[in-house]
């Protein structure tokens, strides 16, 4: 894989050459059991697992990951893996391995998807009679436990010799590991990225006021809190505006001054690495899967990919595509549509219940525009990302129509990959809709009937907008990479590391908020 070498030097030379902490729930490789028997590595799924595999390359790392699967509690009790196995030099995999039960509660209960609705602003789906009761066991037995196995082990890392004491944390299943390391590290420097978006205050009225302040006061143990999008930032501003006793924010700035300490609050997209993806594209594996992917495609092929979650509007999109065919008829046996959906937390009965309704739409559009020769649809459902990149390089359009997201890199890999001079709709709830507006159709997407019409204007498009909207969205992912990203992200991390302590009660002469 190819790593900007100039990086990893300045990389280096910031923290000594000393080894980072990574910490996220899914870590880059999980284990699966060949014959109930031997463990098989696989690529973690997942953007963020992507990314951060890119962007730890840059360093000597220890990635902190849970044991997701049997195989891996396997891996973790042998000793971790071995390099062999897919790990460049420099780079250590640890596998937490909290109990079934508080794993459990943890995952499928609290993060998944209470945590997970709520941040994403679907509220409908936390109006059950029994959440709070649910929220409070699943808190207590699941996910304090999990987030403390974690901080031991992440301390641990911080306390070997050659570490460079810098810990990056990652998104909503780790909110209270910040906290837990400040409490036996204090002088670890703590950086906490939020992938998904950060709703308004008054979508956390649906938690216990009790966890939502923990939640705010284990993300402010840290120096840095990053999100997406600004507006991620402004509602976290206010929600510990609300929640966290004792805090002074500095709106104009974005910092909290908290337990004297000041914690800055900041934005930056993630993004992708062109040239790994490029080389992925050209690929023997990809281009096996292109051969076989290019006789479906049609005379023009629209193209989704996305995991089965309700956040991603998978069924919106096919209302979506039914609409246009029954508007317009000639498109029949001349669009297809080629779909990679990715199996997504199978075990909550909210996702099943939600991969039923898709694919049952899907026989029915089949059904009634189809034949025993020709099917509008064709869904390969599946976590396999060479076929998933070979169906990017083929659309003409492709259709990303989440309800929200904090980024969906889905947005920024097909372009880097395409051949066809493809046009791009995406939803404008999407944290890549900032970046990529002026190259892309805005989808709205609640709206089924403005997405059918986004379609069509996709595909009746004259080729030489066509061109010119794929080379604008090349240019800005191209200039916005995932070096990008990881040096300002890096850079900071350095500069914190270097200040002078906070002093308690500082202030500034901006806008500060006091809360009782």
């Amino acid at each position: 894989m190819k790593v900007n070498a100039d990086l990893r030097r300045e990389c280096a030379d910031l923290f000594g050459g000393g080894r980072l902490v990574v910490a996220s729930n899914r870590g880059p490789l999980e284990y699966h059991l060949a014959d109930g028997e031997r463990p098989i590595p696989q690529a973690g799924a997942g953007g963020l697992v992507t990314a951060l595999s890119v962007g730890a390359r840059l360093a000597n790392v220890t990635w902190v990951a849970a044991a997701m699967t049997e195989g891996d509690r396997r891996i973790a009790a042998s000793g971790g893996p071995p390099p062999e196995d897919g790990l460049v030099p420099g780079y250590r995999l640890r596998f937490v391995t909290p109990g079934r039960q508080a794993f459990r509660l943890h995952y499928n209960v609290f993060s998944n998807p209470i945590l997970w609705f709520l941040q994403h602003s679907m509220l409908d789906g936390l109006r059950r009679r029994d959440l709070w009761d649910q929220a409070e066991r699943a808190w207590e037995k699941g996910y304090v436990p999990v987030n403390r196995a974690f901080a031991d082990a992440v301390v641990e890392e911080l306390r070997r010799p050659g570490s460079a004491n810098v810990a990056l944390l990652q998104d909503y299943h780790l909110y209270l590991v910040g906290r837990f390391v400040r409490d036996r590290a204090p002088d670890a420097v703590l950086q906490h990225f939020v992938h998904v978006p950060w709703p308004e205050p008054n979508a956390w009225l649906e938690m216990p006021w009790h966890i939502t302040a923990a939640i705010c006061d284990g993300l402010l143990a840290n120096d840095v809190v990053r999100f997406q999008a600004q507006d991620s930032v402004d509602n976290f501003l206010f929600t510990c505006f609300n929640y966290a006793r004792g805090a002074f924010i500095d709106f104009e700035k974005a910092v909290v001054s908290y337990q004297g300490r000041r914690v800055r609050v900041r934005s930056g997209p993630i993004s992708v690495d062109p040239d790994h993806l490029r080389q992925q594209a050209a690929s023997p594996e990809t281009e096996r899967y292109l051969r076989k992917l290019a006789p479906m495609a049609g005379e023009r092929t629209i193209v989704g990919v996305d995991r089965m979650d309700p956040i991603k509007n998978v069924l919106g999109g096919f209302q979506a595509f039914d609409l246009l065919l029954r508007r317009h008829p000639e498109l029949r046996r001349r669009v297809k549509f080629l779909a990679f959906l990715v199996p997504s937390r199978t075990g909550i009965p909210e996702y099943r219940r939600y991969a039923d309704r898709v694919f049952r739409l899907v026989d029915r559009i089949n059904a009634r525009y189809g034949d025993r020769s020709w099917r509008p649809i064709e869904v390969f459902y599946e976590n396999n990302f060479h076929q998933a990149l070979a169906g990017m390089m083929l659309y003409d359009v492709l259709l990303v129509n989440s309800l929200a997201d904090g980024m969906n890199l889905v947005a920024k890999e097909g372009p880097v990959v395409n051949q066809r001079d493809g046009v791009l709709a995406l939803s404008n709830r999407a944290g890549a809709f900032q970046e990529l507006e002026e190259g892309a159709l805005e989808v709205t997407p609640e709206d089924a009937e403005g997405t059918a019409e986004v379609l069509w204007q996709a595909l009746e498009m004259p080729a030489s907008e066509r061109r010119w909207r794929a080379r604008r969205l090349r240019a800005t992912i191209f200039e916005r990479d995932l070096s990008a990203w990881m040096r300002e992200q890096l850079e900071e991390l350095h500069e914190v590391a270097a200040a002078e302590p906070a002093l308690v009660g500082v202030r500034h002469s901006s806008l500060k908020v006091a809360v009782a």
